[in-house]
């Protein structure tokens, strides 16, 4: 079956969803999502999302928080877009119904979290990015132009002389069809999956990102990988997030001793930037020998039941009260910085093909994203996205510096499992990475990678093959981006090469076949 769209919107997150609404306008849209059209990154975000709307906070000020924690690679006209029009979407979101928790006086009532000087986190409880998909999708839902695949797989881009016409898909009966589409966007979010411990649910295999990179478009920073510090840690129990927010609210990183240990390691404490947290928490397991635990013991028990009802529940489920009870935790693969390298309107490097949300890469982010800006990452260049796509083809302009080709290997190795590949990335491109480990890992991926790419070419139609092929491409990116990066910077930390090296590593590097 072929079908015929004007746009084609591949992922049904924040990015996908504002995209879909404004192209809406321009003709008839077809969204592809793999799983039930509800179900995407941006419903596990607790924390919230930023703006600065608050009476002691400016885009400028907005924008210094995000550089900072950018740790010196942000773009700073990526940073200055995201600031300067997240509050107007924001604002957009609430005219279209999103109630986020209100202050006494009856305005938003802001939360604090990692590395931001002011409260500036818009948010409902615990459940932020659930409540903003349900606004979203009720009014993608309900759009006479708007059609929803779910359950559709999408497998490869349909290309031809450098020009992107769509995309096509598995459907949920198993027939391979295909969508033909003037302007297509990637916006399938990330790829957590990548890792044996994360916080991402199991559709985030970096679907998007494999197949933009296997139809010849850049790909960049990809090495940048942000762990978070506090998923909840016991043995049989999912790697749940415990959300910044809860630091941001006065929660304490404790060891085993009840001892606060955040700041032998690190001055701004429990809320310094998460990779810093992440990585001292690793440096105290491994001093004390013994798990570290997050409490909220010392705040009011009501008030941490009432604000995050989510956690709370969530908590319960694995035998633990989170208003008094020492929570265990440790960090998890949690967001991915880079991606399909894209410019401010989420152009590619592929013509007619699209990119927004964590699926791409502005630089907005830089090394290590600011917490809550993922969220208004996917408003505001979803958005954008879709203004661009429904102008006339404009070639993008992209700053990546183009790396050394990337070689394809033999198919002599044996087709991995998922498991395996998460397990040798988890173990070799995690928080802590070398030479020693990063440099055969890519041997091993690449061998992986061949013998995918040959099981697929004789069963295209397979979804366990399809994972698999995701999730080793990304991790063959990863891992050979976080080999040729010899410093430590942000999200990225080589112990081989502990220090951030400006002379010879402020830049991008950009990837492609």
């Amino acid at each position: 079956m072929s079908i015929v769209a004007d746009f084609l919107v591949i992922g049904s997150g924040i990015a996908g969803l504002r995209a879909a609404i404004a192209l809406a306008d321009a003709g008839r849209v077809i969204v592809l999502t793999k799983a039930d059209p509800r179900e995407s990154n941006t419903g596990y975000a607790q924390g919230g999302i930023a703006a600065a709307i608050g009476s002691d906070d400016s885009p400028d000020l907005h924008a210094r928080d995000t550089l900072a924690a950018g740790d010196g690679l942000c773009l700073p006209e990526a940073v200055d877009v995201l600031v300067r029009e997240g509050p107007r979407y924001v604002r957009e979101l609430m005219e279209w119904g999103a109630t986020f928790d209100a202050d006494q006086s009856g305005h938003p009532a802001l939360g604090r979290e990692a590395a931001h000087t002011v409260r500036r986190v818009l948010h409902v409880r615990d459940a932020t990015g659930r409540s903003i998909g349900q606004v979203l999708w009720q009014m993608v839902s309900t759009h006479p132009r708007v059609q929803v695949y779910g359950d559709a797989l999408a497998l490869s881009l349909l290309t031809r002389d450098g020009r992107c016409g769509g995309a096509t898909f598995l459907d949920r009966e198993g027939r391979v069809d295909d969508v033909s589409a003037t302007r297509t966007l990637i916006a399938t979010g990330g790829a957590g999956q990548v890792y044996r411990e994360t916080t991402n649910p199991p559709i985030a295999t970096g679907d998007g990102i494999a197949m933009a990179f296997e139809a010849g478009a850049r790909v960049t920073d990809l090495e940048f990988i942000q762990f978070h510090p506090t998923a909840l840690n016991v043995a049989g129990a999912p790697r749940f997030l415990l959300s910044e927010a809860l630091r941001g609210e006065g929660a304490w990183l404790v060891n085993q001793a009840g001892e606060r240990f955040v700041q032998r390691y690190e001055p701004a404490g429990d809320l310094a930037s998460r990779d810093l947290v992440a990585r001292a928490i690793v440096r105290e397991v491994n001093r004390t020998g013994a798990p570290v635990f997050l409490t909220l013991a010392h705040l009011d028990a009501d008030y941490v039941r009432s604000r995050f009802p989510t956690i709370t529940q969530a908590c319960r489920r694995a035998g633990f009260d989170l208003a008094t009870d020492r929570i265990p935790v440790s960090p998890a693969a949690h967001y991915v910085m880079g991606g399909i390298e894209t410019d401010m309107c989420g152009r590619t490097s592929i013509d007619n093909l699209f990119a927004a949300g964590e699926a791409a890469c502005t630089g907005v982010h830089g090394a290590n994203r600011l917490a809550s800006n993922s969220l208004l990452e996917g408003l505001v260049f979803g958005a954008r996205a879709a203004d661009a796509m429904k102008g006339s083809t404009v070639q993008a302009s992209l700053t990546g510096e183009a790396g050394e080709p990337f070689l394809e290997a033999d198919a002599a190795a044996t087709v991995p499992s998922a498991s395996d590949i998460r397990d040798v990335m988890w173990r070799d491109a995690g928080l802590v990475r070398s030479r020693l480990g990063l440099a055969p890992l890519v041997d091993q991926l690449s061998g992986w990678r061949a013998a995918v790419s040959k099981a697929r070419a004789a069963a295209p139609s397979d979804r366990d093959l399809r994972r698999v092929a995701s999730l080793v491409t990304v991790g063959l990116l990863i891992a050979r981006a976080a080999l040729r990066r010899e410093e430590s910077r942000g999200g990225h930390f080589r112990e081989d090469f502990p220090q951030r090296d400006d002379i010879h590593w402020q830049r991008r590097i950009a990837d492609r076949l």
